[in-house]
Parts: structure tokens; C-alpha cells; sequence
């Protein structure tokens, strides 16, 4: 396959069938669609399989519906403008990813129902930094993701919160992750909740905020670099210690 965009030209090969990131995301079935190692679409936003199977409620259901190919084409677009950030998009500097027009400039409204059945708003977190992170249980460099966060909580405590909000995984398998990791609250995300953040078109989606509710930065999929981003961030929102 061939992909064109912004007047580059990227060369794609994958194995149907022997697709090693496929592996690494857990995903087994097809049609799946990656950008790097950002997932954008799997097999249930197509409606092929699950959920969504014949009901039109998958992201992308009805499939052929020209209003699907629209959404589909915007989400992989925005993808693609993340993984060229930097030469492709205007104004992003020092490799910070432009800020998509999606994007929540402030911790948005929200409210998310903890598996402790205790509701998370946002006036509760005045003051701290927040961590949204939004994950799935067959997602295998999200549950890396949050095991760092988990780490970041252990060092820098009250101070930091972070919320996990699970996309279409079993609550049963939310919860055997979770015991493991007590520091983080987790719940199970809603369409609501994930159109308050700019929607989800990638496993994991990480967005950060500063003590003063304003997002710092926002991170998609898995990329190297993406912890220690992270982890700087938090510091400096913290004066460094």
C-alpha cells in the first residue's frame, strides 16, 4: 500500500494474517487500521463483528455510508498530522505535537463513576495535575502506559491524579487489571465522557493538565519517547519536584 499526505509519500507493507503490530496490540481480527503504532480503527468501529454487528453503532457503521468514509478519513487524517508534527504541521515546535482543533484547551467538564461506584468530577481535582488516559484492556502498550502512571503516582502522590477510563472492555477484565494497580482510579468510559476530550480515534490516548486545569500536552499510542514526555511534563507543572 502506498499513503500520500501532505505531499509525502510513505510505503506500507503488512502480512495479512502475520501482522506483528496487530500482535503487539492484541488484535485479532481484521479489518484494523495503524499509523506507526497509534491503533486508529479496529474491527468493531467497522460494525463486522461485536458490538455494532448489523446496528450501525460501531464508529464507522454503516460503512457505506459516505458519512462514514468522511469520519473515517478525518480521524486517520488527525492521526496522520501527529505522526508529521513537526515538518508537516505549522506551528508545531520542538517535536510538540500541534494541538488538534478537537482537543480540550482546559480539563472540560466531565464526570466519570470510579469502579467504586463514587462519581469524579472536575472540581474535585482544582489544583492538581491530571492525568486522563483512556485504555483498553486488549491493548497491550496501554496497560505499559499504565503501569508507568501508576509509577508516577507512587513518586509524586496526592499531588497527581490519574484517571483511567476503560474503552470497550469487560468491567470484569477492568477490574483484574485495576487490583494491581490501586494508586490510579479507573472507570469505564462513556461515548459522553470520550466526546468531552475530543473523542477517542486512538489506543492509548493520554492528555495531560497543569494545576491550573490547562491541558500541557495531549499523547496518542505508544511512541518511545512518550513516558518521558510525559514524565517531564509532570515535573515542570510541579516547579521540578
Amino acid at each position: 500500500m502506498v499513503a500520500e499526505f501532505g505531499g509525502r509519500v510513505r510505503f506500507v507493507s503488512e502480512d495479512y494474517g502475520n501482522s506483528e503490530v496487530a500482535r503487539r496490540f492484541g488484535v485479532t481480527r481484521y479489518p484494523a487500521l495503524f499509523v506507526d503504532d497509534v491503533l486508529v480503527a479496529k474491527p468493531k468501529d467497522f460494525g463486522f463483528y461485536g458490538r455494532g454487528e448489523g446496528e450501525g453503532d460501531g464508529r464507522y457503521t454503516p460503512f457505506q455510508s459516505a458519512e462514514s468514509h468522511a469520519r473515517l478519513q478525518d480521524d486517520l487524517r488527525r492521526v496522520l498530522k501527529l505522526a508529521l508534527a513537526g515538518e508537516a504541521v505549522p506551528g508545531a515546535k520542538s517535536g510538540e505535537p500541534a494541538a488538534l482543533a478537537t482537543e480540550p484547551a482546559i480539563l472540560p467538564e466531565f464526570e466519570l463513576r470510579d469502579l467504586a461506584g463514587s462519581r469524579v468530577e472536575r472540581a474535585e481535582l482544582a489544583g492538581k495535575v491530571v492525568v486522563v488516559e483512556f485504555w483498553a484492556t486488549w491493548c497491550p502498550p496501554c496497560r505499559t502506559t499504565l503501569r508507568f502512571l501508576d509509577g508516577l503516582r507512587a513518586e509524586f502522590g496526592e499531588r497527581v491524579v490519574v484517571l483511567a477510563a476503560a474503552v470497550e472492555s469487560d468491567e470484569a477484565d477492568v477490574r483484574a487489571f485495576a487490583a494491581d494497580l490501586p494508586r490510579l482510579r479507573f472507570g469505564l468510559a462513556t461515548p459522553e465522557l470520550a466526546r468531552r476530550f475530543g473523542d477517542v480515534s486512538a489506543l492509548p490516548t493520554l492528555h495531560l493538565f497543569g494545576p491550573d486545569g490547562r491541558r500541557l500536552l495531549s499523547r496518542y499510542g505508544a511512541a518511545p519517547t512518550a513516558h518521558s514526555e510525559v514524565e517531564a511534563a509532570v515535573r515542570a507543572a510541579l516547579g521540578g519536584r
